[in-house]
């Protein structure tokens, strides 16, 4: 058979060298922030529903930190689970609360090491809603009992992040979806003297099912109700849009689209909506739960499918992917 072919891809194709060479996208280990849970007490303890993943000490913290920094990974993100929790999450903004402790220990000991903070109310709660409710001194009549209200939840975010910075925190990351938080948050630093430290917005944060494991993790699980109220609707697209563009008017030196696998159409929009701005995609629990099941079954390979999902998200638009596999990624990359 005589076919006149002009265009053969396949030539591109045809050894690891010359793909390398016409690669478009690149992983890298400087492109993860590492998400740390961290406790009172000592030790670790593991997450069933998150294999590999542990609520650590603050010295524990430290320690995953250190590995984390070996391995190429310049960044973490703290999460706390608090000693004790009541409506408004006091701990959250107390000077020896358990971020506070693990940001002043870990750049103690690791100042090199980019400590960013998680600022929402949700694992802080005795309720575990991201902000205040519509209840006792707060009763609002013209809203439902257990509403979560908006504006009195933003001086609560702001007090959150001015004690983190407080403490040495590098960059703040507000992730409750209030209205005006990026701008609450923004005058509070301000105020305080922080004014040239960063906040990564969670912007585009939507109302998802992938996030079972990180309740367990964070021990943030609604006591009743859900979180649709002020976490957006996975069918909504333009929404991000207008989510995005209110928190880059408001001071976001960064923004996030949460969950990150499921929404990759949506990473590429607000990308090139905002293409001066990093972007940020959250690789959540549920996304690494999946992959780590179906591994530990051998039903896939585990470092192939973990690569090819995180470049997904480099290739739709993320500078930065927040990412539970950030350790073994690293390592596979090398």
């Amino acid at each position: 058979m005589n076919r006149k072919i002009i265009q053969r891809p396949r030539r591109l194709r045809a050894n690891p060298a010359i793909r390398a060479m016409v690669r478009e996208t690149e992983l890298n280990a400087r492109d993860f922030i590492y998400p740390l849970f961290v406790r009172h007490g000592t030790g670790r303890t593991a997450i069933g529903s998150m294999p590999g993943v542990s609520q650590l000490s603050v010295e524990e913290s430290v320690r995953e930190a250190e590995t984390a920094a070996k391995a190429g990974v310049n960044a973490v993100i703290l999460f706390g689970i608090p000693k004790e929790k009541d409506p408004i999450g006091v701990e959250n903004f107390s000077e020896d609360g358990i971020v506070q402790q693990a940001i002043r220990a870990i750049k103690k000991e690791i100042p090199e090491m980019v400590v960013v903070t998680d600022v929402c109310l949700c694992e802080y709660t005795d309720h575990g809603h991201c902000g205040i409710l519509n209840t006792g001194e707060h009763f609002q009549k013209s809203l439902p009992d257990g509403y979560v209200l908006n504006d009195p939840t933003l001086d609560v975010l702001a007090k959150v992040a001015v004690s983190h910075a407080q403490c040495g925190a590098d960059m703040v990351a507000p992730s409750g979806m209030m209205d005006g938080m990026v701008a609450a948050i923004r005058d509070g630093l301000d105020g305080a003297g922080y004014e040239n430290l960063p906040i990564m917005s969670y912007a585009v944060k939507y109302a998802s099912s992938f996030y079972g494991p990180f309740r367990d993790a964070a021990e943030g699980v609604p006591k009743f109700g859900d979180r649709k109220s002020h976490q957006m609707d996975s069918a909504n697209v333009r929404e991000a849009l207008r989510e995005a563009a209110l928190d880059v008017e408001e001071g976001a030196d960064m923004l996030m689209v949460k969950p990150a696998l499921a929404y990759l159409d949506v990473i590429r929009v607000v990308k090139d909506a905002y293409p001066e701005l990093p972007m940020v995609a959250y690789n959540v629990s549920g996304e690494y739960a999946m992959i780590k099941a179906a591994a530990a079954n051998g039903w896939i390979d585990e470092e192939k499918v973990v690569i090819e999902t995180l470049t997904a998200m480099k290739r739709a638009g993320a500078d930065l992917i927040i990412t539970y596999h950030a350790l073994d990624a690293a390592g596979w990359l090398k």
